[in-house]
């Protein structure tokens, strides 16, 4: 079978035509870095009851992998299973033609994000092998293309479906995550829901009936009724909070929650979260893990806040998880969370520097452009540790993480930053020549790149995310600001804006909340990379390397703003990454709106910028630019902190449009760009009472291993 198989592809693989295929930005990585994600020094110090928590924290986190590939694309869940079927089929045996190593690129990727879209960028890749050699496999593994998959949506019934539209078709809107009404795809919803279906739902439901949205997805039904699909073990609808029938909405229609929805997940995840009780290591854990199962099992969002309250209180725990539906990035209205997980061990030597930065904290906030009425009258610390990653369930892992989500929580109780330490190590420890960086500038952003971004984490989760009062009205009617002396905004008038009963951050800015908020925290990062205090917390003590820290924080930051070009769709005029939006307002802030025009320059003379750098004064970083920085920053804070919901989009989407010479850029940008990192992550065992860790090599068949070895 092996050899004539290859005779099949080989006859059939001559001619590679993929039409459907209309730019060379949605092709998968070729030959991608794949790094494995070791935390084996840390977790060898644990004891055995602390190995035997995270063991079965790690293996509830990774049954949420059929959530995630679920929330990414209606196909993704289909062709995770067809790559399991077809390595279980074929005896893990692959013909040997040019397209073998082609179709590893595609499924490490595929993998490596938990879907068929980039999580750091949200567009479609399609594979760089021949549709056939799939076809070849599927013959291989005695598939059947017309047979019927496993897709639950309809939109790809069949296997056949699944490679010729699920994993091979792409256009202008396929490619791309956004309301299906509007033609483009996401599996929060099924049927055509829009932006203003989203918004009547988070007015007349959520608001309305204070019940957070973040575990749900949405059905729109053919008479414009909507369901509302809830993430719970049970079926049942008896869950306090929720209402046991149709909602009225004043468009005529109406709403009703079915819950249920990844019920086998649920299940697991309940069940080992169950086992991970008995190895708690305080009352705190097991209390917010009881939380946890309730919210898992019921689907009760009220559940989910009760066990992040509890959370916060877990001060500096060896192992620190954490579990739910937590960033709403990839929802097109910015309300749904991602599932996502975390699995980690503290660094106590990385922990000791941020207890540093987090015990003087409250002074460093008051350093930031704005008056107290905009700041919380208390800094509540923060537990803040670095940590080394052992599980991470979701479509990406960052460098760090400044959480609950939950406003409410984070200003009477608390919040937690991590900042994740192996993460950033495999992030910046790169062998590749970045790009866009002078030759005279090379060997300093070598060396100080990975420390520099460090200190920019650091500053960026605690005094970026933890920073800031939103003013708003109470549940008793009463406000948290003086109503009748308000403080004055940009103009110096009383601000007329504020958060009323039952609006949020997120749910009123909708999706622009995401690419603002983490601007804010970037640009709290850059005013601050250049206190000196500060950089001598973190180890940098002579005034030549605190200069080498601040030059190299805001060259990295003016190259992530050019790069972030590529996360720009230029016939849309959309951003697909939050992250990436923000930072290509920092440059462009830096390049157009510092005092004088030679702070930050792209220099080229090729007319097809074939040799484009990145040219930063050095002298004028802390002049100009931290002035560029701070009106900036001032700006979108007042915005946010006031509730200032049209003056300040529009602020933040003026500031990251791409006009027409930066647009130019683009395509040499996507010329030059490097392949993402993928990271392969171990998997813990149960072997004869004792629990082993197990890492894998550095390949794609490294990253397809370590899933196999995974039940999911």
């Amino acid at each position: 079978m092996f050899t004539s198989l290859n005779g099949l592809l080989k006859r059939i693989t001559t001619k590679r035509t993929m039409t459907t295929i209309t730019k060379n930005t949605n092709l998968a990585d070729a030959k991608a870095p794949q790094v494995m994600l070791s935390a084996k020094t840390f977790f060898d110090q644990l004891t055995s009851r602390e190995k035997l928590y995270a063991h079965y924290m790690s293996k509830a986190s990774h049954c949420g992998t059929r959530i995630v590939l679920r929330q990414v694309s209606h196909e993704s869940e289909s062709i995770y299973d067809l790559i399991m079927m077809v390595h279980s089929g074929t005896g893990a045996s692959y013909p040997e033609t040019a397209d073998r190593e082609l179709y590893f690129d595609y499924i490490s990727q595929f993998l490596a994000n938990l879907g068929n879209y980039k999580s750091f960028g949200d567009t479609k890749f399609v594979p760089r092998c021949s549709k056939q050699y799939f076809y070849g496999l599927l013959e291989l593994a005695n598939i059947d293309k017309a047979a019927r998959s496993s897709d639950v949506s309809g939109k790809f019934a069949l296997w056949q479906d699944v490679i010729d539209k699920g994993i091979f078709e792409v256009d202008e809107k396929t490619g791309l995550l956004g309301f299906p009404a509007t033609g483009y795809t996401s599996s929060y919803y099924f049927g055509p829901v829009s932006d203003k279906d989203m918004v009547l739902l988070k007015h007349e439901v959520f608001a309305a009936l204070k019940i957070l949205p973040e575990n749900t997805r949405i059905k729109k039904l053919a008479s414009g009724d909507f369901e509302i699909l809830v993430a719970s073990a049970s079926r049942s609808s008896e869950v306090p909070g929720y209402p046991q029938g149709p909602v009225s909405l004043s468009n005529c229609r109406s709403a009703v929650f079915k819950f249920g929805d990844h019920c086998r997940e649920m299940a697991k995840i309940s069940e080992y979260l169950r086992a991970a009780q008995r190895y708690a290591a305080n009352d705190e854990q097991g209390r917010f893990l009881a939380e946890y199962i309730r919210h898992f099992e019921t689907g009760s969002s009220e559940a989910h806040k009760e066990s992040q309250k509890i959370w916060v209180k877990d001060i500096s725990p060896v192992i620190e998880t954490n579990i739910g539906f937590i960033e709403t990035y990839r929802e097109p209205s910015g309300i749904i969370g991602e599932f996502e997980s975390l699995v980690a061990i503290q660094n106590k030597n990385r922990t000791a520097k941020f207890s540093t930065l987090v015990k003087n904290a409250e002074k460093f906030i008051k350093l930031l452009p704005w008056g107290s009425d905009f700041e919380k009258p208390k800094f509540q610390p923060p537990d803040f540790t670095s940590l080394e990653v052992l599980t991470f369930a979701g479509s990406g892992i960052p460098a760090g993480i400044n959480i609950p989500n939950y406003d409410d929580v984070r200003l009477n109780i608390g919040f937690k930053n991590v900042s994740l330490g192996n993460i950033l190590n495999v992030s910046l420890n790169s062998k590749q020549t970045p790009t866009f960086i002078k030759d005279t500038d090379l060997e300093l952003f070598r060396k100080y790149q990975a420390d520099s971004f460090e200190v920019q984490v650091g500053i960026h989760e605690l005094l970026g995310h933890g920073s800031g009062k939103l003013m708003c009205e109470l549940e008793d009617g009463t406000f948290n600001f003086d109503v009748h002396n308000p403080p004055h905004d940009l103009s110096g008038n009383p601000v007329k804006t504020y958060y009323r009963k039952g609006e949020t951050w997120g749910s009123k800015f909708g999706s622009v909340a995401g690419p603002f908020e983490e601007c804010r925290a970037e640009l709290i990062a850059m005013y601050l990379i250049t206190n000196r205090e500060i950089l001598s917390i973190f180890g940098f003590d002579t005034r030549e390397e605190q200069n080498n820290i601040i030059y190299a924080g805001f060259l990295q930051m003016a190259r992530a703003g050019l790069v972030a070009l590529e996360f720009w769709d230029p016939s849309t005029r959309k951003w697909g990454q939050p992250h990436m939006q923000a930072r290509f307002a920092i440059m462009k802030t830096l390049l157009n709106h510092a005092n004088g025009s030679n702070l930050l320059t792209l220099d080229y003379s090729q007319s097809d910028h074939s040799d484009l750098t990145i040219n930063l004064n050095r002298s004028l970083i802390e002049s100009q630019g931290h002035d560029a920085i701070a009106q900036f920053l001032h700006e979108l804070h007042i915005y946010k902190c006031s509730g200032d919901q049209d003056r300040g989009t529009q602020f933040f989407l003026e500031r990251s449009d791409v006009d027409g010479d930066l647009a130019n850029f683009r395509s040499i940008v996507i010329e030059k760009k490097l392949p993402r990192r993928q990271i392969i992550q171990a998997n813990t065992d149960l072997v004869n009472d004792e629990i082993k860790l197990k890492e894998y090599e550095e390949s794609p068949s490294g990253m397809l291993q370590s899933f196999l070895d995974r039940e999911v």
